[in-house]
């Protein structure tokens, strides 16, 4: 292959190490993921996308569109020189580390929080800050030491420097209560996870991230008018739904916290982009702009991909909850209840963004994008219609040996794991064992 027709390709990875890869120039962005998994060594990477900072903002890439696409005149342009830089970033956020089946995977995504927990503006949950401090802590450094018997206040202080604040706290609470503060007290709650392991203590941080208002969101900029020359708007996407803030004085100040099952429509026209939420919430139409027609249509995808996500995982979630709430309620801390390595096995599933059958998403649209002058007046819409599974609740810790008979045979996709996990509780349920 002539060099004139290749590509020079960066990704820069959460833990600030890079990839690179050489590509032809039509090169997809498909081909450049096969080359991060190749140089990861893992077969999937699940809850993780190729972005392009374009305007400012990272836009998740269609792994089907050439990159001269995101690139322009420059890829047509560029050299083996010069390389063009992706990153790899978080995508979908799950509520439990246990649905991210590789272990590489899964410490980027804690690698990714980590850093999303220093930039968060939640500052009513201050307490929440402490103890995602503490499991980090445990997850990096392990058990805390003990000082010796009959040490000095000099001593003991040295002792609890162990971590800079900066690196666990964001810069807003370490103003509000000191660095002598959080140093004091820190330690304490770390000292308390003594003997969780490092990867017992990643998935607790994942688990707990979840609760973070801000944490487990990709935001989108976006304008209250057409012309307005600065974007107050922040749409996030979460795992379970859509944050709209709204910048104030430097803060962000929430707005609408729209679950799936609270938003009819999502309709974008151009730049245009309105929320229609169901009607039992009595909320006129929230109507923003993006930045141009080529946003408006990422930001779409990635809305429609969460949601199929949300709706895919759900079930297994659900279960994997169930198991871990049994395992507490019986006291089970020296094992969990199913064998891990069977359950992992049937949770791995080909890729996160397939299509479920189950899946209620429907995307209608009546235009190619193929021009972006030519978008303006074209109308995409993606309408939400949510219709909630039946769930089981087992409170039986008999139910221990049924999930560790999980069958590993067949297809492995979050429909059929659910689908099993529910048959044995509602066989269960129909043997007489208590049900919720």
């Amino acid at each position: 292959m002539r060099t004139t027709q290749q590509r020079q390709v960066c990704i820069l990875l959460p833990n600030k190490q890079h990839l690179d890869c050489t590509v032809r120039v039509r090169a997809r962005g498909h081909e450049v993921l096969n080359s991060v998994l190749q140089q990861l060594d893992v077969s999937e990477l699940q809850v993780f996308g190729l972005t392009v900072l374009r305007d400012n903002e990272y836009l998740f890439l269609d792994l089907e569109q050439k990159l001269s696409k995101y690139f322009g005149k420059r890829w047509n342009r560029g050299s083996l020189k010069v390389p063009f830089i992706l990153f790899l970033r978080v995508q979908y956020y799950v509520e439990s580390g246990r649905l991210i089946m590789s272990s590489k995977v899964r410490q980027l995504y804690y690698t990714e929080l980590r850093q999303k927990v220093l930039h968060s503006q939640s500052r009513q949950q201050e307490a929440l800050f402490f103890q995602l401090a503490a499991s980090a802590l445990q997850a990096e450094v392990g058990d805390l030491e003990q000082g010796a018997e009959g040490n000095d206040d000099e001593e003991e202080r040295k002792h609890r420097h162990y971590f800079l604040p900066e690196d666990y706290f964001p810069s807003w609470l370490i103003k509000r209560r000191g660095r002598d503060f959080l140093l004091q007290h820190c330690p304490v709650l770390h000292d308390e996870l003594r003997g969780l392991t490092r990867s017992q203590a990643v998935l607790q941080f994942i688990k707990e991230v979840s609760n973070l208002q801000d944490g487990p969101a990709t935001f989108y900029r976006m304008r209250q008018e057409k012309r307005e020359l600065r974007s107050s708007i922040l749409l996030g996407v979460t795992m379970k739904g859509v944050h709209i803030y709204q910048e104030v004085e430097g803060r962000q100040c929430l707005l609408y916290d729209f679950s799936w099952t609270d938003i009819d429509r999502l309709t974008f026209q151009g730049s245009r982009f309105e929320i229609t939420a169901v009607g039992s919430l009595c909320l006129p139409k929230l109507l923003y702009y993006t930045p141009s027609a080529f946003h408006s249509k990422h930001v779409l995808r990635h809305l429609s991909d969460s949601h199929r996500l949300h709706m895919d995982t759900r079930g297994a979630a659900c279960c994997i909850q169930q198991l871990e709430d049994m395992q507490a309620n019986q006291f089970y801390k020296e094992a969990y209840i199913c064998d891990t390595t069977r359950l992992a096995h049937r949770l791995h599933t080909n890729s996160l963004s397939s299509t479920m059958s189950d899946c209620s998403v429907r995307v209608e649209t009546t235009t190619t994008w193929s021009k972006e002058e030519e978008e303006e007046d074209k109308v995409t819409e993606f309408e939400l219609c949510v219709n909630e599974p039946e769930e089981y609740f087992v409170d039986n810790s008999a139910e221990v040996s049924w999930l560790a008979e999980l069958s590993v045979d067949g297809p492995s996709d979050w429909e059929a794991v659910t689908m099993e996990m529910k048959q044995v509780l509602r066989r269960r349920a129909d043997e007489g064992v208590s049900v919720d």
